[in-house]
């Protein structure tokens, strides 16, 4: 039966993959990318550095998975999701079919972490689910944005016993959790940061972790927020593309 990676490739650097990670990079005889445009052109050429560094020496190919463009006119925001997923989950299964040799490996080399906001596991669910290309699949964690943020900046991502949440900048732009004194932001639109004006809350941010375009800024929201707009807006404008992740920590009185 044919085999499916999915390898956490870490956030940015390519000195950032584990063992694991390299050992079943050595695996795949076919390693998929998915096209993300022009302007991101870059995220593609990171994959290449990065087989290029850790192959051993076995053939393979290295294929670009045509990736449709989200419809941002959809009734909602989770229906142009879904529908947007199926159109790539179609492109994967018919390259699952037709580009992995039979008994053969291929692998999807993931930025940061596959658990963290991230459609491939689901993509391939239900291509499995579907059954029209039988095919086993496994999961090799990486080093993700969450993670390279909090080291960083020297931080540990919790307060003493409390939780932390996952949530996306979008959340955020819709309501502040006023219940959590630690939140993790991913997925950042320009929306959420811009909603935080006025809470007294200190901020850790960081964009294009662990590459050589790195640029971190911390403090309190209030002293701190109008420079984070401003190198935003510059470095987007820039390189056409910004990823960016932030923790957002309440201020508590002593």
């Amino acid at each position: 039966m044919k085999r499916v990676l999915v390898i956490g490739i870490g956030a940015g650097g390519a000195d950032l993959l584990t063992v694991q990670a390299i050992d079943a990079l050595n695996e795949a005889d076919v390693i998929f990318t998915f096209d993300k445009g022009a302007e991101k052109g870059d995220l593609v050429q990171l994959r290449r550095e990065v087989c290029e560094r850790y192959r051993r020496g076995k053939p393979y190919s290295l294929v670009e998975v045509p990736s449709p463009p989200r419809d941002a006119s959809a009734p909602s925001y989770k229906s142009g999701v879904a529908a947007w997923h199926k159109e790539r989950a179609e492109n994967v299964s018919a390259l699952i079919r037709d580009a992995v040799p039979a008994e053969g490996c291929g692998a999807f080399l993931v930025w940061g972490d596959p658990a963290f906001y991230d459609s491939t596991l689901r993509i391939l669910e239900a291509i499995a689910t579907e059954g029209a290309e039988p095919f086993e699949y496994e999961v090799i964690p990486g080093i993700s944005s969450i993670q390279l943020l909090a080291a960083r900046h020297r931080i540990p991502l919790n307060a003493i016993g409390e939780p932390v949440l996952l949530t996306t900048g979008r959340k955020i732009a819709e309501a502040f959790p006023q219940e959590q004194d630690s939140v993790v932001v991913l997925l950042e639109n320009g929306g959420g940061l811009e909603s935080l004006a006025g809470h007294d809350v200190e901020i850790f941010w960081g964009a294009y972790l662990g590459t050589k375009d790195e640029v971190l800024i911390a403090g309190r929201v209030a002293d701190v927020l109008e420079d984070i707009l401003r190198v935003r807006r510059a470095r987007r404008a820039e390189k056409g593309w910004i990823m960016d992740t932030y923790l957002l920590r309440r201020r508590r009185s002593a």
